[in-house]
């Protein structure tokens, strides 16, 4: 039984470093902030009953100014590390069946297209996707946000997208909408309907079918309180929805409250972080093809570039410029882009391969982990740094300095020791070793 009578909700103590990550309430940090992290030593922290953060400090500082405070929970982390909880800006994990057998192709050496005309790829998927249940979708989409949790992610994107039509589009939407009541870790919502253009469908037929059917069911079903969305994305690609197109999508997905994030400069130079920059985006992902043009207008416009190293890393696509983009101003952010194509649930793994493949520091993949990725979902007012007034979600590390949540690569199965969601420990890993 909790004891609500206490005076607040969770005293974390004795850490050996708690990794604040920024203490001015900043929006996102830009390269010199990011390589500059605020690290307290032997530090505590309190979480009020309403999850958020009241107190972070050195423990001296923090067991005088509580000393007469009670807790629901303490928990003793000493020679432990305490860091946010990682944000995961970018995913598609509403789906049925998987595609295992088009890995194996692909290693073989198939191209992307002999997959396609196989009857693999996003439409196999789609029709796996339309022929489930809401609650199949719902059931699976919740181990998978299970996994991702115990993995430190406690913020995450969630897409639609392998509907492609009304009916499922909206029951993905509705599946990620009941997950955000039923399971602990924090959801941003994405309408994704324009992800591909469906089996039977031109570009033009399918864009008339998102701006005149899809977008306003889904304008009415959140009037009417059946779900929540707050972001609009687009699969900007040569042969998909090219640029007129994502335009009039992103448009409308707008001028209903709806933040810009979306897929652009991926497989083909499209100009697309040139458009969202027009268009005041929130953030673009992948941008594998970016032009120094389209860096420049992000980071005038503070559009986040999302970055998907494990994607660049399963598909063997160049990776994005990251170093060019910190150089330049951009608000660097990363996501696992999960999804049956590119199946990784671990930020983890993916500041890993952040550090390695696109040449971040270890400071630069947290901070992009944490609050630049919040940015990118408009949520870095309260989430992404361990500030009083924000959400109380930090993980605790079993490690004497917190950089082994990246340096252990495949780690953090051991590492990850306590996941805390609103001052609730929403994970407590039995497992951990001791170093």
């Amino acid at each position: 039984m909790s004891d609500m009578s206490a005076d607040f909700r969770l005293l974390v103590k004795n850490a050996s470093q708690m990794v604040v990550v920024c203490n001015k309430l900043q929006k996102f940090l830009l390269k010199d902030g990011m390589q500059n992290l605020v690290v307290i030593e032997h530090a505590s922290l309190v979480i009020g009953h309403d999850g958020l953060v009241k107190a972070v400090g050195g423990t001296k500082e923090i067991d005088e100014q509580f000393s007469s405070s009670s807790f629901e929970k303490i928990l003793d982390v000493s020679g432990l590390c305490v860091i946010p909880g990682l944000v995961d800006a970018h995913t598609h994990p509403v789906w049925a069946g998987d595609r295992v057998h088009e890995f194996a192709m692909k290693l073989a050496g198939a191209s992307y297209m002999d997959v396609h005309k196989a009857g693999g790829g996003i439409h196999f998927t789609v029709e796996q996707t339309r022929r489930a249940s809401e609650d199949d979708l719902q059931r699976a989409l919740c181990e998978r946000l299970t996994r991702m949790m115990r993995a430190g992610t406690t913020l995450v994107e969630c897409k639609s997208g392998y509907g492609l039509d009304t009916h499922t589009e909206l029951t993905m939407l509705r599946a990620i909408h009941s997950a955000r009541h039923t399971h602990p870790i924090g959801i941003s919502a994405t309408y994704c309907g324009a992800h591909a253009v469906p089996r039977g469908k031109t570009q033009e037929e399918a864009l008339r079918d998102v701006l005149g059917e899809q977008l306003p069911r889904l304008q009415e079903s959140v009037l009417r309180g059946e779900m929540s969305v707050e972001n609009i994305d687009v699969f900007c690609e040569k042969g998909v929805f090219e640029l007129d197109a994502t335009r009039q999508i992103l448009t409308a997905g707008r001028h209903m409250g709806l933040n810009i994030n979306f897929h652009g400069d991926e497989l083909h130079p499209m100009k697309a972080a040139e458009l969202g920059a027009e268009l005041g985006a929130l953030a673009i992902s992948h941008l594998e093809e970016v032009s120094d043009e389209g860096i420049a207008a992000m980071a005038t416009a503070k559009t986040a570039a999302v970055l998907l190293p494990s994607t660049a890393y399963i598909l063997r696509l160049k990776q994005p410029r990251a170093r060019d983009m910190l150089d330049a101003g951009v608000i660097v952010a990363l996501g696992s882009d999960f999804n049956p194509n590119a199946y990784c649930c671990s930020m983890p793994l993916v500041m890993h391969l952040a550090c390695v493949n696109m040449h971040l520091s270890l400071n630069e993949a947290l901070a992009a982990a944490t609050i630049n990725s919040a940015y990118a979902l408009g949520a870095s007012h309260t989430h992404g740094s361990l500030e009083p007034g924000k959400q109380g979600d930090l993980l605790i590390i079993n490690a004497p300095r917190w950089e082994h949540l990246i340096y252990q690569l495949g780690g953090h199965q051991e590492l990850i020791k306590h996941v805390v969601i609103k001052g609730l420990v929403a994970y407590d890993n039995q497992d951990t070793l001791s170093l």
